[in-house]
């Protein structure tokens, strides 16, 4: 298949990237390579891309409204990946518009453009920080979701709406996933994993919020990717079920589908420190903060949905992904 992926220079873009050049599609990788963290990490991801006879590169803003519509009708892809994104619960609140423009109104010209170019199935990143205020766990796509407690998670839910009402209108089949904590090689800087290593081995404390409290279904990256793949496979259909009297916010009349994608298992946040240390040879010193704002002390997938769909079944412990993360970053820092 000829498949656009948005945000291809990105954590997760990159890898799935990889993976269906790997299986042998054609990928068109787009990215805006911005400044959100570190370019140089997004340069090097796109190097070992480049590599491949299967894939191009156009730097594009999904924001930019012309330059989008002249790619879609230009490179016609038959699916999109759309991982493109303004990324941190932390960063929104300082910095909200910015999730408006890429996560609003790029989205908007990522719908359009599929419904102007026919294409056969949109996936798109959603994310569990939808889940918001929600307490019950483990958190279920049939759960409401209409108390989000950062701007990005509202943006997210945003997404899902938008997706629904190109759906309904368009018979655009609609595939949103809700990412949970995904770690591994490549990984973002801004994340906690890629901080604290890079915090341990240079002598500094590590900041733990809710005074270490936390637990996160933290999710290895190779994982999430067989989930993606799979979910582009699959595409969404109507559900002939759906009952508008009780309606399941997951499915639809319309080819409109949400699903949990994580490890199905909290972690606590301080099991993960420890493994991370065992990794690295090297104890942290640990400076226990309060709760942060728009953050949630638990989070916890249920991905039965998503593995009765497309077989979806994670199976790195934190162990296994934890080690082959300090690895990879020992040697793209030549330590």
């Amino acid at each position: 298949m000829r498949v656009l992926v948005t945000g291809a220079a990105g954590f997760i873009g990159y890898h799935t990237a990889r993976a269906l050049l790997e299986r042998g599609d054609e990928v068109i990788g787009l990215d805006d390579l911005n400044a959100y963290y570190d370019p140089a990490l997004k340069c090097a991801r796109l190097e070992r891309l480049r590599s491949c006879a299967n894939f191009r590169f156009l730097r594009i803003d999904v924001a930019d409204r012309a330059a989008m519509e002249a790619m879609f009708a230009r490179e016609r892809p038959q699916r999109v990946v759309h991982l493109a994104a303004q990324a941190g619960v932390r960063h929104s609140i300082g910095h909200p518009h910015a999730y408006v423009e890429t996560n609003l109104t790029g989205f908007l010209h990522v719908l359009e453009g599929c419904r102007a170019g026919g294409v056969e199935h949109l996936v798109y990143a959603s994310t569990s920080s939808v889940y918001g205020a929600n307490t019950q766990l483990p958190y279920a796509e049939t759960q409401g979701t209409n108390h989000p407690l950062s701007l990005y998670a509202a943006t997210k839910k945003a997404n899902e709406l938008m997706a629904h009402s190109y759906a309904a209108l368009y018979r655009l089949p609609a595939t949103g996933l809700r990412f949970f904590t995904v770690y591994g090689p490549w990984g973002r800087p801004d994340m906690a994993l890629f901080t604290f290593t890079r915090q341990i081995l240079a002598g500094q404390p590590i900041e733990l919020f809710n005074e270490g409290r936390h637990q996160r279904d933290f999710t290895y990256v190779d994982d999430i990717v067989h989930g993606v793949v799979a979910a582009l496979d699959h595409i969404a259909t109507a559900d002939p079920a759906w009952d508008s009297d009780a309606p399941d916010p997951s499915s639809s009349r319309a080819p409109y589908r949400i699903y949990n994608i994580g490890n199905a298992h909290a972690v606590p946040l301080l099991r993960y420190v420890e493994v991370l240390e065992q990794c690295l040879g090297r104890k942290a010193s640990i400076e226990m903060k309060p709760m942060q704002p728009g953050d949630v002390p638990e989070t916890c997938a249920d991905v039965g949905a998503l593995e009765r769909a497309v077989g979806y079944r994670p199976d790195t412990p934190i162990e296994v992904g934890v080690r082959r993360f300090v690895d990879w970053y020992l040697e793209y820092h030549h330590r």
